[in-house]
């Protein structure tokens, strides 16, 4: 039985790979940061079969033990602090957590491979953040990276350390440069989820509007649920590697609410959406637009749920929940 360690368990890739990965018959084991997450009951309400490990990221001591309790033959390090406006405001704990927390994870799992570099495989959960400033549309794995946030920097610092381990010591370590994915379990801080939660109140009469940043800011969303497989197939591969996985397209936050406010039946939203500047980024990234034909050549991996039926996934599922609470 083919065993994984998961960093980053409770986050929504952490979810949906620890569910593929025990739908192939791994032994999935997960870091989970301090015995009172708050996120416990939620990855053992929905993959119980998860066996739950403390650790941290910023703690070496805890991820070599973790590596010794575990004995995985793939790690898949998704753990991050991955809210870019926070980053702005905790740009220090971000660096300790998002860029040394992937040298830690690297080195751990060095020293626990011993004489056989490749006896884990691991992967890093890079960003499309990285490209920040794009120096090219559309991204690719050569593209040059231009950070325009705390997070994307220690991203890059995260990236590069993972090659350079890879080059160094023959590891087998490959990054996954993922551009935005979603899911009905996004954290309620991303602009996606954001806006389909407030859609659904809106809908039920629970709430009056919605105040957003920059309306006209592009992204290349795709579903969290298909982008893990893609991190799957990566360690299946006999060479490692860094590959964009992307949808290929690209859409604006107007478009988001366009089709979040159809959902429920309201086609004008212009009186329900108001902007503020507070929530607009110091350096705001524009387009993010990837190229994964590497990931589709290599890899033989595509998305496969689309834009429209994600939001509206999004859009259907916080109706359900929204009413539920509404009725409690």
């Amino acid at each position: 039985m083919t065993r994984a360690l998961i960093t980053g368990i409770t986050g929504q890739d952490g979810l949906y790979l620890s569910e593929l990965l025990l739908s192939k018959g791994y032994e999935v084991s997960g870091l989970i940061r301090g015995q009172n997450n708050p996120k416990f009951d939620l990855v053992r309400e929905l993959v119980p079969g998860v066996k739950l490990v403390t650790g941290d990221l910023t703690d070496f001591s805890s991820l070599i033990r973790a590596l010794e309790t575990t004995q995985p033959d793939e790690v898949y390090n998704l753990g991050a602090i991955s809210f870019v406006a926070y980053s702005w405001e905790n740009a220090m704990l971000t660096t300790d957590v998002t860029g040394k927390g992937v040298l830690n994870m690297l080195e751990a799992v060095r020293l626990y491979s011993g004489d056989d570099p490749r006896r884990v495989r691991f992967y890093q959960a890079s960003s499309s953040e990285m490209f920040g400033k794009a120096q090219e549309v559309p991204q690719r794995e050569t593209t040059l990276l231009w950070p325009r946030s705390p997070y994307g920097v220690a991203k890059v610092f995260g990236h590069y350390m993972t090659i350079n381990y890879r080059e160094s010591y023959g590891m087998h370590a490959s990054s996954g440069i993922l551009f935005n994915h979603e899911s009905p379990r996004r954290g309620h801080e991303f602009v996606t989820r954001k806006v389909s939660e407030a859609v659904a109140r809106i809908s039920l009469g629970l709430q009056d509007g919605i105040t957003m940043g920059d309306l006209d800011a592009k992204r290349d969303w795709g579903f969290a649920g298909d982008y893990v497989e893609a991190m799957w197939l990566m360690l299946q591969q006999d060479q490692a590697d860094d590959y964009v996985i992307s949808t290929g397209t690209t859409h604006s936050i107007r478009e988001l609410l366009d089709v979040a406010f159809a959902r429920v039946g309201i086609q004008d939203w212009s009186a329900l959406v108001t902007q503020n500047p507070r929530y607009m980024r110091p350096a705001e990234v524009q387009l993010l637009l990837g190229d994964s034909a590497k990931a589709r050549r290599v890899l033989g991996w595509q998305p496969r749920v689309g834009f429209q039926e994600l939001v509206e996934a999004m859009v259907d599922n916080d109706v359900v929940l929204q009413r539920a609470q509404a009725g409690r």
